[in-house]
């Protein structure tokens, strides 16, 4: 059945697949594993008819890694899908914080109404199948800091993505930069479920909790399982909410990649059958009112 109370999808994505570099050509390899059945475009009528009919009444577009210096061409395009459909209604874009032309690309991309914030994925890991970022610690680095000081300027968010083995550094991030919000990616990828990798995924927790400016996305949770397990969705958000709390807290698909493994009805119901026995008040802020606040979403 819908969910009882209207939700904001915190995190999707649309495509073409002429524009993704990463979808494109033969199947490589990939963190969330073999994807020919989302090797096509995803737009966003299929996406409106997915989301519907559970109750989502607003969403917010995650960028999606188009080829390199095309930048703000992926928010023109998603800028122009909102304003004939009405979706997405907020833009995440992207941009490299160590590029010399990172402030011009910034500026630009300030031109569109729906940009709310930055995804550059920091993740790195000693597996190369879970690598993204060229080096574990870029985001030590002065210049790449320097640069995502930007982000004040325009009051944007910043999506933060990093596996437990780089929370440290993430937390001293947030600690210097504590008036740019920080939305942290996949309850921060818990990829290890052993004792000892749940141990330090709790422990990098832990200390990215500590930093008011980040909150914690209830998203991407089939990505290393490879299902939809409402028993793995029980456990992770029940965690994430003892330390963050239901303030901190927004639920997001990370649709159409989850596709591979469910479907959207699948997946609600399973942060909701979670997530109803708290209060009705946690409920709404974990569904919509967290979600409106940070992306500053007018309904």
């Amino acid at each position: 059945m819908p969910i009882s109370i209207k939700a904001i999808d915190a995190h999707h994505h649309i495509w073409r697949l002429s524009d993704l570099a990463w979808l494109n050509g033969p199947t490589q390899p990939r963190i969330f594993g073999e994807y020919d059945a989302i090797k096509r475009d995803y737009l966003v009528e299929e996406f409106i008819d997915d989301v519907t009919p559970e109750g989502v009444v607003g969403s917010v577009y995650i960028q999606v890694n188009w080829p390199a210096g095309k930048e703000v061409e992926e928010v023109r395009w998603v800028q122009e899908n909102a304003d004939r459909t009405g979706w997405p209604s907020a833009i995440i874009g992207y941009v490299d914080f160590s590029s010399e032309s990172c402030a011009e690309t910034l500026k630009e991309l300030s031109n569109f109404p729906l940009m709310r914030g930055i995804r550059q994925q920091l993740h790195w890991h000693e597996n190369p199948l879970y690598k993204f970022a060229p080096e574990p610690d870029v985001m030590r680095d002065a210049k790449w800091r320097q640069n995502f000081a930007l982000l004040q300027d325009y009051d944007w968010s910043f999506e933060l993505q990093v596996f437990a083995s780089q929370m440290k550094d993430a937390a001293g991030l947030a600690a210097e930069f504590p008036d740019t919000a920080m939305v942290l990616q996949h309850c921060g990828m818990p990829e290890d479920t052993s004792s000892k990798g749940m141990q330090l995924w709790l422990d990098g927790m832990k200390e990215l909790a500590d930093q008011p400016n980040i909150h914690c996305k209830f998203s991407g949770l089939g990505t290393f399982i490879h299902q939809n397990s409402v028993g793995f969705i029980g456990d992770i958000t029940a965690q994430c909410l003892e330390l963050f709390g239901a303030n901190r807290c927004i639920f997001g698909s990370n649709f159409p990649i989850e596709k591979i493994w469910t479907n959207y009805a699948e997946l609600i119901q399973g942060f909701y059958q979670n997530l109803r026995g708290l209060p009705e008040i946690s409920q709404k802020m974990i569904f919509l009112d967290n979600a409106q606040k940070l992306y500053k979403i007018t309904l």
